[in-house]
């Protein structure tokens, strides 16, 4: 039972409802203090007119007046004393013992509301009987003053008495209250909420299926919205679904055709080689060709493979030493002194970053080779440059090389599979595994510039996360 009841406090309509009661008890609060301090004005106010009435009919016997019909006036107006000031002259007009001495004096005349709240308060938390005297104005001017002494029981009784119902009345109002307006949140909130919710249960279990998408048609224009931005997200997650499982059959196709073509090719190229050495002048002449293209062939399939299989892992984070890992690079792909391709790098000596030196690698590995064999596709010398750069947000790694830049077609499909190659045979996978890696460091890599004189490369790599934006 407390689960339940728990549970429910935690859902958005058991806690309005607590937040409708609290605040209208609140509201309630805020009216019965005032409503205390005035109940109390009036009940004084009525007993001075009473001891009014009372002095006035004694005046008019000409102070002769039986003491049993002086205690019958006092007693109808709940009062010891009754004091009367006419013309200047201050006068007892009725009196009897009082049982103590009086405690407290209370001017009706001083109207400030903080003062009126105070001793209503005081009188309602004091449970002693007390004596007191009450001072105000008589009613129709008759007189200048009117002063009364009185017992506190009574007016404190009633005061509890009408605390009592109007903290009754006040509980009704809210319980009320609050129970339309959960009805009220219910219908207009909670339940299109639900209904949204139970919606995107549904489409979850079976997102590829199009009639499961959530049909906008709450009432409420925030929750329209809300309705309209999931109908409109969940078409596009329902399409792009559909489209990654075509691609995944063209894939899964793709890559039984590269094994098995793979294989055959091989077998081709083990032929080709023997042609290689026939004596032929036609053959061995067309031999080299033929070999090439069968190379060309299976390094496609190779990469085809590699690139549908491979998952890379998430980068090993370490200290890494740039310029030992570029020189690394430079001497992998065979870039000496002297030869058509120079490098040159310009990188401190202390130059450090963080990043996995093996996909770090594999990255430098890829670009220089891209600028490499660019430039030994001219048949002219060019030069490879490599320089890092840091500041606050992040590293700067800059490859560029003196080669005939990137054709418009290249440039346009830089990082897509199978349609960036620049050379013939070639994949583009080697620039799509590139920029993976550098995300999965949450760096970008792209392309700074490619024209007549080069073309340039940046890798951006964040000392934070998300530090550095995907261009």
């Amino acid at each position: 039972m407390k689960a339940g009841s728990g549970r429910f406090l935690n859902t958005l309509s058991g806690r309005f409802l607590l937040l409708t009661v609290a605040f209208v008890m609140l509201a309630e609060v805020l009216i019965f203090v005032p409503s205390i301090a005035r109940f109390q004005v009036d009940y004084l106010q009525l007993r001075l007119e009473k001891a009014q009435i009372a002095a006035l009919s004694v005046l008019a016997s000409d102070d002769i007046i039986m003491p049993e019909l002086e205690q019958e006036l006092l007693a109808n107006a709940e009062v010891f004393n009754v004091v009367l000031r006419r013309d200047e002259v201050r006068q007892l007009v009725l009196s009897s013992p009082m049982p103590n001495e009086i405690t407290q004096t209370i001017d009706l005349r001083v109207t400030m509301p903080w003062t009126l709240i105070r001793e209503a308060f005081s009188m309602l938390f004091t449970p002693k009987n007390q004596v007191i005297r009450v001072i105000g104005n008589p009613v129709r001017q008759a007189g200048l003053l009117i002063e009364i002494t009185m017992d506190t029981k009574p007016l404190r009784d009633a005061m509890l008495d009408y605390g009592f119902r109007i903290l009754l009345l006040s509980a009704l109002i809210s319980i009320v209250t609050a129970f339309l307006l959960f009805l009220a949140v219910r219908r207009l909130l909670v339940l299109p909420i639900r209904n949204v919710v139970r919606q995107i249960d549904a489409y979850a279990q079976a997102p590829e299926d199009a009639r499961r998408l959530i049909t906008p048609k709450a009432s409420v224009v925030e929750l329209r919205t809300a309705e309209d931005a999931l109908h409109s997200l969940q078409t596009q997650l329902t399409g792009a679904l559909k489209q990654k499982e075509r691609l995944a059959q063209l894939g899964g196709a793709v890559a039984k055709i590269s094994h098995d073509l793979r294989n055959i090719l091989t077998t081709a190229q083990l032929f080709a080689d023997r042609i290689e050495t026939s004596t032929d002048p036609a053959v061995a002449k067309s031999a080299p060709k033929l070999i090439g293209s069968i190379s060309r062939a299976v390094s496609l399939c190779e990469s085809t493979l590699a690139f549908g299989k491979a998952e890379e892992h998430a980068p090993v984070m370490s200290r890494v030493a740039l310029l030992q890992l570029v020189e690394d690079v430079v001497e992998g792909e065979g870039m000496t002194p002297g030869g058509l391709v120079t490098s040159l790098i310009d990188i401190p000596p202390t130059y450090q970053l963080r990043a996995d030196p093996e996909q770090l690698y594999r990255v430098l590995s890829n670009l220089l080779r891209n600028a490499r064999q660019a430039i030994e596709a001219t048949g002219k010398p060019g030069t490879i440059e490599v320089s890092a750069i840091e500041d606050d947000t992040g590293w700067q790694i800059r490859v560029g090389d003196t080669g005939p830049g990137l054709p418009p077609r290249a440039r346009d499909n830089l990082f897509t599979a199978f349609q960036g190659g620049v050379r013939k045979g070639g994949t583009g996978l080697g620039l799509v595994i590139s920029a993976e890696l550098v995300r999965g460091h949450g760096g970008v890599l792209e392309l700074a510039r490619s024209d007549g004189d080069g073309t340039e490369f940046v890798i951006r790599l964040p000392k934070q996360i998300g530090a550095v934006e995907p261009a």
